[in-house]
């Protein structure tokens, strides 16, 4: 992928995010040529700053993206073959205090990049980043495939799974793989990706970045909520693999490709919030925590991802088991504790050992 990515023009939307920002990392490592597309960073510190992505990437444009003139003129300019779409708002206690926000921002922003796709005719692949929420969660011992019902009970899952619907309509209406070569030259893809962890999150109600905060910063204990909830926690890496294999395919004009994907854990690495927190204190040697269940903001308890089709058809497994994720995302935290100047050394050895075997 390295040598495919090479002087590649990329556009990432929510480029200044924990997700956006690694995979911006990882694409101008390669040689690709980014621009991206974003609100400014939301968190302080930020991964985005931290890495000084602003003076790295080809272009940078804080734009919202719910602003389809400025997302218009922006591609006419930069005029991308490949792109990334993650700019959202990403949180679902967030999306309890403002749905208003978060629907038109993940369905209209979602849409408006779209139809600019559709304007400017010139991106070759395009991956659409929605959620492992999507799915209409019942709550049973269940891993849901990409075939299953969408639903969503809180706002966020909701306006995730109509910015899916959304563009699962584009995809059949505009670039469909039936039509490829003579009505269009664009290929589409979903991706839906379970809980990431990782170095340089510093997103509120996020477990690991709480954990962080409390263990190393308050020294106190992490208070969890919500501790058998059970989610399919991965390293942000091998979902960012699988966006990357996406939009390789898709711009290489395969059409089997195109459609919705799930990239999550092996069952194994399926555990509870409280299974997680401990496994995370015996790797770092410290910390405790108290549970102070708070049930004012509906959250599901159970959600698993079936990753059958990524590993038949696009031969996309996990990398890293849950001990591993941990023990690289505490490293990136532990030596950002230690001062900032050396965090561009371990983010890029982190980025070698993973792409490297």
């Amino acid at each position: 992928m390295q040598n495919f990515y090479k002087n590649k023009k990329v556009l990432i939307t929510g480029h200044s995010g924990f997700k956006g920002s690694w995979l911006a990392q990882i694409l101008v490592n390669w040689g690709a040529d980014v621009i991206g597309i974003s609100l400014p960073p939301d968190t302080k510190p930020s991964l985005f700053e931290v890495l000084k992505l602003s003076d790295r990437i080809k272009k940078n444009y804080f734009v919202d993206i719910r602003d389809f003139q400025k997302l218009k003129e922006i591609f006419e300019t930069e005029k991308p073959e490949i792109v990334f779409h993650l700019a959202a708002q990403p949180l679902v206690r967030d999306s309890y205090d403002d749905p208003l926000k978060t629907h038109s921002t993940n369905v209209i922003g979602t849409a408006n990049i779209l139809q600019v796709i559709k304007e400017f005719g010139g991106v070759k692949s395009a991956v659409i980043i929605t959620t492992d929420k999507v799915y209409e969660n019942k709550e049973r011992d269940y891993s849901y495939k990409e075939t299953d019902a969408l639903g969503g009970y809180d706002p966020y899952s909701a306006s995730k799974a109509a910015a899916d619907i959304v563009t699962n309509s584009y995809i059949q209406s505009f670039f469909n793989p039936n039509d490829f070569g003579s009505k269009h030259n664009t290929l589409i893809a979903v991706a839906r990706a379970g809980n990431v962890i990782g170095g340089g999150d510093w997103a509120k109600d996020r477990l690991v970045p709480d954990m962080i905060k409390a263990i190393f910063e308050k020294k106190e204990a992490l208070v969890i909520r919500n501790p058998k909830a059970v989610r399919p926690w991965q390293h942000v890496f091998e979902p960012l693999r699988g966006y990357l294999m996406l939009g390789q395919y898709l711009y290489n004009g395969e059409t089997n490709k195109s459609g919705a994907w799930n990239f999550g854990p092996c069952e194994e690495d399926f555990v509870s919030v409280e299974h997680l927190i401990k496994e995370g204190i015996l790797i770092l040697g410290t910390g405790n925590y108290n549970i102070v269940e708070d049930n004012s903001k509906h959250e599901a308890n159970l959600l698993k991802l079936n990753i059958n089709k990524a590993a038949t058809n696009l031969n996309w497994f996990p990398k890293w088991v849950l001990k591993e994720s941990l023990k690289a995302t505490f490293e990136w935290y532990g030596q950002f504790c230690k001062g900032s100047e050396k965090m561009m050394d371990i983010t890029d050895q982190q980025i070698n050992l993973y792409f490297s075997n």
